[in-house]
Parts: structure tokens; sequence; C-alpha cells
């Protein structure tokens, strides 16, 4: 019997059994449509974390005062000012200065290194006055390390003292009015020029030396943190360990477990979060599977009742010729049709769960082509629905009403002719 004329057959099993077929076929849809939406909110949120990090510069580590014994996913902050909260032992002490600074330059694979204070201050403009973070930076460096992007304007140069570069946030969201570039801004009661503004952040930057004019407890010689830049990121681990060593020695320290600075770097976060996030994956990923078993069974069930339904069509079938392959072909189609129906609708149905999912999280989505998109506040609320995806979720549908099928379609397929002939 051609292949044809069995797929024909097989469909018309599938179109005269249409309230229990479709009944199964919806089981199939919600088990695959729950597989696909979690493994799209899963890639789209580990490729928004690989963004989210490359904006900050995953060759980027940070030295803050204070050892974090047990480091987790912090604020990722604004630019280079980036925190990450732990429970950390003596995170206010002032440890870190520019003899450190100087020592650090000298190891190998550091590229760039800048020392930084922080601190909050009232910023006004014309009559509105905001209470923002203010970064003291090295103009020297700044330019070079940062991974910010200017919307109009410049950096921060060396021949610059009371001139401000703003986040993007503030001059879009806290002064809805917006504030012009090279216009006048007050911060603790000093005026400065506005020569920059960024495309996002709601920081602010100022030269160094005048924020520790400008803000409070940050006079002195000491940084709330130390931004070094890497040659080679693959070599970080390295470069991290002789870091490490080199602030223990200048700070009189032997013993690693009392340090009193934390070092932290993008990546390691990175794969923190991921591991995460793939366990998360695998956990929901056997939830929705049991929906996937349910289906099979379903259609394990279904094509058990069409072969007791079909009995004497299968003995007529024999007896004119049709052999035992062509039978289980038949009865096999069948199944893998009641598959592939279900994957279509469920791959469907997933992207659009992904989407709202997405859509309530204020963030958009990214299908088939693209990469990125956003967060919910962090991760899950970016979905990247792949091609892979896709055809991977219509291959195992096709094969789980296969395998569901095979039993059935073996016993229809051993049915005597003559048996088969004589049922009612």
């Amino acid at each position: 019997m051609r292949l044809t004329k069995s797929f024909k057959l097989s469909l018309n099993i599938l179109l005269h059994s249409k309230l229990r077929s479709w009944l199964t076929i919806i089981g199939i849809i919600i088990g695959i449509a729950a597989v696909v939406s979690i493994m799209s909110i899963s890639e789209g949120a580990q490729q928004q974390l690989e963004s989210r990090l490359g904006t900050f510069g995953a060759d980027i580590i940070t030295i803050t005062p204070g050892f974090s014994r047990a480091m987790g996913p912090g604020s990722f902050g604004e630019g280079r000012n980036m925190e990450f909260e732990g429970e950390s032992s003596s995170t206010n002490t002032k440890n870190l200065t520019s003899k450190n600074v100087l020592m650090l330059k000298n190891i190998p694979n550091v590229k760039y290194i800048m020392g930084q204070i922080s601190g909050r201050e009232d910023l006004t403009y014309m009559t509105k006055t905001a209470t923002l973070s203010i970064t003291g930076i090295d103009t020297l460096v700044w330019k070079d390390i940062t991974t910010e992007q200017l919307a109009s304007g410049r950096f921060l140069t060396s021949g610059d003292s009371y001139s401000v570069v703003l986040g993007g946030n503030i001059v879009s969201s806290t002064f809805e009015d917006g504030i012009p570039l090279n216009s006048k801004v007050t911060i603790g009661g000093k005026s400065f020029k506005v020569v920059g503004i960024l495309k996002e952040g709601r920081l602010v930057y100022i030269p160094l030396a005048v924020a520790r004019n400008v803000l409070e407890d940050t006079g002195g010689d000491y940084f709330d943190s130390i931004s070094v830049q890497l040659e080679d990121i693959s070599l970080s681990n390295d470069t991290i360990t002789t870091i490490t060593k080199r602030l223990m020695l200048s700070h009189g320290i032997i013993d690693e477990s009392k340090k009193d600075f934390t070092i932290s770097s993008p990546t390691s976060m990175q794969e923190t979060i991921q591991e995460t996030m793939n366990t998360m994956t695998l956990f929901l990923g056997a939830i929705a599977a049991i929906s996937l078993i349910v289906g099979a069974v379903g259609i394990a069930n279904t094509m058990f009742t069409s072969v007791l339904e079909k009995t004497k069509e299968i003995g007529i079938m024999k007896a004119i010729g049709a052999q035992d392959k062509d039978i289980m072909i038949i009865f096999l189609l069948n199944s893998a049709l009641i598959g592939l129906i279900g994957g279509v609708g469920g791959v469907l149905l997933g992207f659009l769960a992904s989407t709202a999912i997405s859509s309530w999280g204020g963030i958009g989505t990214t299908v088939t082509s693209g990469r990125g998109g956003g967060f919910l506040g962090g991760f899950g609320s970016s979905t990247y629905v792949s091609p892979e995806l896709i055809i991977g979720a219509l291959i195992f549908s096709v094969l789980v009403g296969m395998i569901a099928g095979v039993i059935p379609a073996y016993r229809a397929s051993k049915l005597n002719p003559v048996d088969a002939l004589r049922s009612e």
C-alpha cells in the first residue's frame, strides 16, 4: 500500500472521531504550550542577563570595602557604580586608598583602574530640587573605562572642574521639563555646567576632586570602590587572585577569612544566576512534562478505541490484500497526526502565553529572529522563541504521538482477518 493512501486512511480515521481526537489533542497542546513558554522565557531571561551584564562590561571587576561573606545578587548599579549586596562584616570601613590604586596599576592584565566615591546630594535646576546619587570619578580614566553611552554632549575630561554629566533618566523623568545641555545646575550649593547627558541611568557624574568637597564624609584619600578593567577576560580568575594577594599584603592581612574588602565581577555573578535559572527551568520543565505524559496516555487511549471501532474495517483491508505493516503504518500515522496538530497548537499557545507574561511585565518580547528584551524587575519577562525551539517542539510532539500509538497500532496489525470480519 502506498504511503499516500495510508496517510489518507489515517486522516479519515482522525476526521471521523472528531470529539475524542480533539480532546486528546487538547492534552498535547497544553503540554507543548507549557514546555514552549517555559523554555522561551528561560532563554529570553538568559539573553537579557548577558545583555544586561554586557552593558556593565564583563571585563570589569569591582573592589569594595568590607568582606561579603554571603555574596548574592545585589543591585546592578548604573554604569560602573555596581553594588553587590551580601552579609558584610565591615561594609562601612574606609580602607581603599590611592595607594591601592597605584599598587594595582602594576599588576599584569590590568588595562585601566579608577577609584570613585559616591553619595547623595540635592541637585537643583530652575525651581525644582531632587536628591540624587552623585558619583565622583577620575576624569583621566572615566571615558576609557565606562560603557555608558552619550545621548548628547561629551564625557568629563581632565580639564573639567565644575562640570557634570547627567544620567538620561534624570533628565527625562526626574525633571519632566528636561535639563538642556550647557545649562547650569546646583549641587550641594555649588554651580555646575551640564556638559553631557547619557542615554539612560540615574547617576550624576562629577570630577573626583570636586566631589570630595561637595559630598559629606568623602574627604581624605579614600574611595568607596575601585573599578579595574582587564585586558584579557579569560585571565580574570588569575588576575582576581593576584589583586586579592596584593591588597591583603597592603592591608597587613594574613588570614584570607579576615579580608576587609570584596572583589566582584559580572562574569561570576552571571554564572551563579545562570545556574539558578537552569535549575528552575529544569524543575518547571519537569512539571510541564507531566502534561505531555497525560497527553500521551490520552493518545494511547484514543488509538485503542479506534482499533476497537475499526476492527471490521481492518478485517476487510486484510481480506483484500493489506499486510500487517500497512495496518500498522495507518495507525502510526494517525497517532502522529494527533501529535503534530497538538504540537502546532501548543507552539502557538506557548508563544501567546509567553508574550502575555512579557506584556504583563511591561516589557517587549523577542521572537524567532531577535535577541534581547527586558526584565520583569529582574528576569523572566523577556522571551525568545527560537526556530530550534519551534522545530524541536513539533518533532517531540510527533514522537510522543507515535510512541503512544505503537502498541495500539501493533495490536491492530496482528488482528486475524476472519475474527475481525466476524466482529460487530
